[in-house]
């Protein structure tokens, strides 16, 4: 199945939603930054950005980048190969990431398809730990069906088995108000795993639960690169120390 873009996402949560509260907190809700945040720039791409100028996104500034690797167990990136070694030939230090569908398999199978199909990680200090994205269903129940307490179980088992297979602990890619909604706002992975907060506002607004700060922070989804436009919480030399995990 070919993955939905995440502009189609932002739709789809805000007609499931369906009440202008919880709309306004979505991402179709909230109006972008009219500048870039402080932080280093970079972006996430998926296979509808198509081949991507990685050049030319380089030279306007971009450092870092994720691309979409996976969705579920049925859907790899077809331009995964240029996208992913492409930032990562011009330099930009880049990961992979995979969409959860958490009611078609277990946590840990799709953390294995992930691994087996562009989400592995190594200590060359251009390879960011893999991002598991777990947001709004495009598809169906804004949960996928999941009580709060089986999404957490859902959550556990695949950053689990993903650290189980690279050593690494995956960046989780989310909203506050889908967390909230969808965990029950449980702070249990903020210690281990690096957030990646969407919010499209001039400020990031409030973090899920345990998290005192954000590692990336995606603030639109069009702009100066292609795909959506995103910055790191910090300098260069701390953006290779997550990539390490540590020294290089």
């Amino acid at each position: 199945m070919h993955g939905p873009s995440r502009r189609v996402l932002r739709r789809a949560a805000t007609a499931l939603l369906a009440t202008v509260a919880l709309a306004a907190s979505a991402f179709a809700g909230a109006s972008p930054a009219s500048a870039a945040p402080g932080g280093l720039p970079g972006m996430d791409v998926s296979g509808h950005q198509g081949n991507v100028n990685w050049s030319a996104a380089w030279n306007n500034g971009a450092r870092f980048a994720y691309v979409k690797a996976t969705e579920g167990t049925g859907y790899r990136n077809p331009y995964f190969a240029q996208q992913y070694n492409g930032s990562y030939n011009v330099g930009m230090i880049r990961g992979s990431y995979h969409f959860a569908l958490p009611d078609r398999s277990t946590g840990a199978t799709q953390a294995n398809y992930f691994v087996d199909h562009g989400g592995g990680w190594s200590k060359d200090g251009k390879t960011l730990p893999g991002a598991l994205d777990i947001e709004y269903n495009p598809y169906g129940a804004t949960c996928y069906g999941l009580s709060q307490a089986s999404m957490r179980s859902w959550i556990a088992s695949f950053v689990n088995q993903y650290h189980a297979r690279t050593g690494r602990w995956a960046t989780i890619y989310t909203t506050t108000d889908w967390w909230r909604t969808c965990t029950g706002n449980t702070s249990q992975f903020a210690a281990n795993n690096p957030l990646w907060i969407a919010r499209y506002a001039s400020s990031v607004g409030t973090l899920p639960a345990g998290w005192g700060t954000y590692s990336f922070w995606q603030w639109d989804d069009g702009g100066v690169f292609p795909g959506d436009q995103n910055v790191w919480n910090g300098t260069l030399d701390r953006l290779r120390v997550l990539a390490c995990n540590g020294p290089c």
